[in-house]
């Protein structure tokens, strides 16, 4: 059951509806076939006792909100992982903005960031992938392409000498990902950073992203400018986040693909909806519907 997923789960608002309508139907006791409009109630609790009145009847209130629940349960998409999901390659272009501030380029944090670049390489399936590099400024390295692992050797060999000035800007490169991700669909910018530099106009390129429809992902480095507050605000300028030397929940939704993981028609290729199962359960209780009466 820890595999259960929902594919619709605003259906589930109809849930708390039906619940609503059965409480008050309990509350105003069972029907009588229209008597309890005409008789005093002591007169039909009196013909109940004497047998007049089938106590069956208090349930069939019941019958359509079972069935309508079951439905309900149904349009919610329940659902399972499918062992025999297609494989699609993801869609979208990967933009990998390294963070080589004297914070990072000249510590430890380095390799951790060359070792997070490798890792996004690697889960890009069939992405095309580019790599900017800033500092004071941002450096355009390479354009997209779909043939990332020409990529590595340059993420090899960085180091503290490869920018030309000091200085932590990332919103200079936020800024400068926005102009060479904006004519693609579906593109994702992966920040990889100590959170040196966050301000003000960093947090406003972090909304023309979003605005522009590119999708931001941080991946945060334990470096010298990597101080409590200065990782809380770099978490907060993506939707997804993670310890570079822990890239899994970021590493999981580029694999799946930018426009994979938006596409809820693709998205529900990966799993088998058991919604129309459980919704024919419902001909069961609306069946008791049709039997004779005597």
């Amino acid at each position: 059951m820890n595999d259960l997923v929902l594919l619709r789960p605003g259906w589930l608002a109809v849930l708390p509806l039906l619940l609503a309508v059965a409480l008050w139907r309990w509350w105003r006791g069972p029907a009588a076939g229209g008597w309890e409009r005409v008789m005093p109630p002591a007169t039909l609790a009196a013909m109940r006792a004497l047998g007049h009145l089938r106590g069956a009847v208090a349930y069939a209130g019941f019958t359509p909100l079972i069935a309508a629940g079951l439905i309900g349960l149904g349009l919610c998409g329940p659902a399972v992982p499918r062992a025999d999901a297609p494989l699609l390659a993801g869609s979208g272009e990967i933009l990998i903005a390294l963070d080589l501030s004297p914070s990072v380029a000249e510590g430890p944090a380095r390799a951790d960031a060359q070792a997070a670049a490798a890792g996004v390489l690697a889960a890009a399936n069939g992405r095309p992938v580019g790599l900017l590099l800033y500092s004071g400024e941002a450096y355009p390295i390479a354009a997209p392409t779909a043939d990332p692992a020409t990529l590595e050797s340059q993420i090899a060999v960085l180091g503290p000498d490869t920018m030309p000035g000091g200085g932590s800007r990332p919103a200079a490169a936020l800024a400068l990902a926005r102009q060479m991700l904006e004519a693609g669909r579906n593109a994702d910018l992966v920040l990889i950073s100590d959170g040196g530099g966050i301000d003000d106009a960093t947090r406003a390129e972090a909304g023309r992203l979003a605005d522009a429809g590119i999708g931001l992902s941080v991946l945060t480095l334990a470096g010298r400018a990597g101080g409590a507050a200065d990782i809380t605000a770099l978490e907060a300028l993506g939707g997804v986040a993670a310890p570079a030397r822990a890239p899994e929940p970021v590493l999981r939704r580029l694999s799946r693909g930018g426009g994979l993981e938006r596409d809820p028609e693709l998205a529900a290729l990966e799993f088998r909806d058991l919604g129309p199962f459980v919704a024919a359960l419902a001909v069961f209780p609306l069946l008791g519907l049709f039997r004779r009466r005597r």
